[in-house]
């Protein structure tokens, strides 16, 4: 079963806290031992911000802002490397075709961002096309997708399950309303309907609750189902019903 882990910048290291790094690996590390190639992309998360923040009230435009970011998912992206050890790629891959080549030697590739205007979330969603992945998995600090902002409106409500099409009607309000956050970027929920890759967007702080969405199917996120795309056979012989997690 081939897989790729988005995780978000502020899940992976929100205060560079080794110990936090060292799990993600030993999770990474547990699927990769067992029938699984996984793939990896790494956020800038809050350190991300401050420096985009702190760049901007020096004048830096918004290309140099792009770079500055992408560098820090980069920065990012070595620490967790560092804690695979031989398990990953000796550096972080720049290149999609450099990735699908890790993944064929039986390394994890481990990528940061790409490309100025391009989140990691739409780094993600081309590399699991580019792949073709079986499942897509968005560990966030948001515990799935909600019809609204959660962090804005007491009332908003979680969707256990979206087709991609509905990914997109949820996200384009959520990325037109200025301070609102969407679990995932516009692009990235428009890269998934392309690619047809089923994605789960769950709550990454737990690296275990990753492991259990990737063997099993169990989750209390958000599954995102293409039409025709069956769950993964791990998942039935989990016992798992097939189209949404239980």
């Amino acid at each position: 079963m081939r897989v790729v882990v988005s995780i978000g910048g502020s899940v992976l290291a929100p205060e560079l806290d080794p110990d936090r790094v060292a799990a993600y690996a030993d999770a990474l590390e547990r699927l990769a031992d067992g029938e699984y190639e996984v793939g990896v992309v790494v956020g800038g998360g809050g350190v991300a911000r401050e420096y985009i923040t702190t760049a901007r009230e020096l004048g830096a435009n918004e290309v140099d802002l792009d770079e500055l970011g992408i560098g820090t998912t980069r920065l990012n992206a070595r620490l967790l490397i560092a804690a695979l050890g031989d398990t990953a790629a000796p550096s972080p891959t720049t290149e999609y075709d450099e990735a699908i080549t890790a993944l064929r030697r039986g390394e994890t590739p481990v990528m940061g961002g790409m490309t100025p205007g391009q989140t990691t979330d739409a780094v993600a969603a081309v590399l699991a096309e580019g792949v073709d992945a079986d499942l897509l998995v968005f560990a966030t600090s948001a515990d799935g997708v909600y019809d609204v902002d959660p962090n804005r409106y007491d009332d908003a409500t979680r969707f256990e399950t979206l087709t991609p099409a509905e990914l997109v009607d949820v996200v384009v309000p959520m990325s037109r309303d200025a301070g609102s956050s969407a679990p995932v970027d516009l692009l990235a929920a428009k890269l998934i309907g392309r690619g047809g890759v089923r994605s789960i967007v769950l709550d990454g702080t737990d690296p275990d609750a990753v492991v259990d969405a990737i063997r099993d199917g169990e989750h209390t996120g958000t599954e995102v189902v293409p039409e025709g795309v069956d769950a993964p056979p791990q998942w039935e012989r989990a016992g798992t019903r097939e189209g949404t997690p239980e």
